[in-house]
Formats: structure tokens, sequence, C-alpha cells
């Protein structure tokens, strides 16, 4: 018997099926696999669904370091525990989880604070590889090795993952709602209500109305915010944006003579108490900063920007106009203790999952998801694995 697990295939490689990513931007190939088997506090789990997410995009479509290839994809999913390695007490055979990219580990200095959570232990890395050990869990059926993406690897019928990146979770829930708790919509949510603190009663502005963008404004509108204003090209977004909760849009190329910034000034008599950048552009950063209001305005910054990326402020302005600037990773949420209450609010019918599914598709049409998000039609698109 291997750690807690009593099934047939504990302690045996698994052959399944995965979606491989062989070349940048070139489709992905549906192949047979073979999953080895979780060592020292590693577990392997069957994979319900999975949805795509930006960065799975992004990961796809790069061609330079740290790219590397084949490569499984894939980082929001639900899952079922198959079999634990060695060490493992944490989950057991059956139990439904979430992976998580960020480690939680419960014992650094970070993880063990509620100011933090970076852990330390485990530093989030886009190694390729396992984490505590610079091996795969994962081959071809020519014995090549496939390399693992942000610790999770989700396009795949199996996969391994390390307990710190596991998070049990209420198996009631529907999966293709679950797995939406694993990146793109906690982060948003987290942004608001852990980053930020939005105050009831207060201003917020969101600079870019993707998933993630629409997830801060639902964290907004949980934490009571008066006004949540939505800036963003797509018109469309105008309406999506009030199923979240945005009450006011902008749209940058409807400004006329006047900068983004100059109208939100005006439309909030003085800048917005809170401004989320979630593009990944330092010019939105800026414009997010000049939006705020002075002496208590907080910036946000979720969106993932080149790493050679500069943001150059004034320093007379910094020092005189008393406002903050923060970066939120994962939302400031730790992955062990958060997921669980957000898992709650959703089965109390207090966060809004449903919108964001725009589309379902089966493993086998994988491809279609790509080709919506690449379209900008979909926010989130589940990829039933074995529906």
């Amino acid at each position: 018997m291997v750690g807690n697990s009593s099934s047939n295939t504990a302690g045996k490689p698994i052959r399944c099926k995965a979606a491989i990513v062989r070349k940048p931007g070139e489709p992905l190939v549906i192949e047979e696999v073979i999953v080895a088997p979780p060592k020292q506090r590693k577990v392997r789990i069957k994979i319900i669904c999975t949805s795509l997410c930006h960065s799975d995009l992004s990961f796809w479509k790069l061609t330079d370091p740290p790219a590397i290839y084949p490569r499984i994809l894939g980082l929001e999913a639900v899952g079922i525990v198959e079999s634990v390695g060695e060490g493992v007490h944490e989950v057991v055979e059956g139990d439904t989880v979430i992976p998580i990219f960020l480690a939680d580990c419960g014992e650094c200095t970070d993880c063990l604070s509620e100011k933090s959570n970076l852990c330390t232990k485990f530093p989030f890395s886009l190694s390729p590889w396992m984490e505590r050990e610079e091996t795969s869990r994962f081959t071809d059926i020519n014995g090549e090795t496939l390399y693992h993406f942000l610790s999770v690897s989700s396009f795949s019928e199996y996969t391994v993952v390390d307990i710190a990146h596991l998070t049990k979770i209420d198996p009631t829930i529907p999966p293709n709602r679950a797995c939406l708790l694993s990146c793109g919509v906690s982060t948003g949510v987290g942004a608001a209500w852990k980053t930020a603190k939005v105050e009831a009663g207060t201003t917020v502005a969101i600079f870019g109305l993707g998933a993630i963008g629409l997830a801060v404004a639902e964290g907004a509108r949980l934490c009571g915010a008066k006004r949540i204003i939505g800036v963003d090209v797509n018109q469309d977004k105008c309406e999506i944006g009030k199923k979240f909760g945005v009450t006011d849009f902008v749209n940058p190329g409807n400004c006329g003579d006047k900068t983004v910034s100059q109208i939100i000034m005006e439309m909030t008599g003085g800048g917005a108490d809170y401004c989320f950048e979630c593009v990944g552009m330092k010019s939105l950063v800026h414009e997010a900063y000049a939006s705020c209001r002075k002496g208590w305005g907080k910036v946000v910054v979720l969106g993932v920007d080149h790493p050679q990326s500069m943001l150059t402020f004034n320093s007379f302005e910094v020092l005189h106009s008393g406002k903050s600037i923060m970066g939120s990773f994962f939302g400031g949420l730790k992955p062990k203790s958060d997921i669980r209450i957000l898992e709650k609010r959703y089965m109390d019918k207090e966060i809004r999952l449903d919108e964001f599914v725009t589309h379902e598709v089966d493993f086998k049409d994988i491809n279609k998801a790509f080709e919506l998000m690449t379209e900008g039609k979909s926010l989130r698109c589940v990829i039933w694995m074995n529906k």
C-alpha cells in the first residue's frame, strides 16, 4: 500500500489521455500518456473537469523562456484523489480537491501569517518540474518526458500534484463551478476582499473587464461598494459587466480629448477609492494611479506585464498624494483556508460563479476552448474530461 491509498492502481503507473502542446501556438494533441505514481508528499488525482485560464493561452503561444515543450498545460480544475504518496495525511483516496498553482505549506512564516499568501518554503515558480524534486510524473508512450505546468497540469485525465498545492473541498459543489476557484475568479474576488479590503459605500474603478476584472467587480459588490466603474475598450463589456455589479462604464475610445483618469476624476468628484489594473499594461497602472483619490486611494495590480516592464512615478507626487500601490497575487488568498470560504459563499448563493461559465466542451474538443478565448468570445470555458 502507498500512503493511505487502497485503490487497485495505487503505486502503479496509469495510462490515460492528455492534451499536449508540442509546439507553440499549434493545436493541442490528445495522446496516450503514462502518469507515474505519486512520490513523497504528492497526490495523484483524476481530473473531473478543467477550465481554460488566460495563463494557459499565454504559455501556449510562448516562444521564449520560460517556454518549454512538450508540455501539459491546465491550472484550473477539480478532481478526485486516486492515490497518495508517503507522508500525505491531509487527504485520502476519494476526496474531492482543487489544485492551486500557489503553494500553501502551512509551516513557513508567510503561510502562518494572516498578512501574506506568498509561501517561502515553496515560492511561486515557472519550473517545468514537480515541487520538491526536479522530475516529471509524465511521459508519452515513447518514453519522452512531458513537462509540468504551474504545479498542476490539468489537461490530463490524471495528474500528480504536491500536497502543498491541493485544497480539499465540499464534494457537493458542482465541479464545473468548483474549478473556477482554482485561479481567475478567486484572484479577482480576493483582490477586492483580501488585498484592497474594499469598504462598504466606496467607489471602485476596474481597468480591464476580462474574467479577472469581472471577478474584482463581483468581489467589490460583495464588499458593499456603492459604485463600480468598469473601463474597457470592448463596448460589449458594458452590458456583461452589469451582471457582476458594474454600475458605470468607460470606453477609452469614447473619451474624446480627455484621458480615462480625467473622466473618472470628474465622475467621482476627486477619484476612485480603489483602482484595479487587470490587463497587464504599465500605461494602465499609471492611469489607475492617476484615477485614485488623493489621501487614501489604493491601486491594486493584478495584470501580468512583461517582466522587464518598468513603472515610473514622480517622487514628489508619491510623497504628497498619499496614494498607495500594491500587487495582488492570487488575490491575496490563502489556498487552504480562504477557498473554503468562497466555496461556502457560492453554496449560500452569495458569490456568482454561474455567470462566468460561458461555454462547456468535451475534452476531445479542447482546442475549441482555445479558439473561443482567442476570439474573445468566452469568459471561462469548462472542459469535461469524461462527461
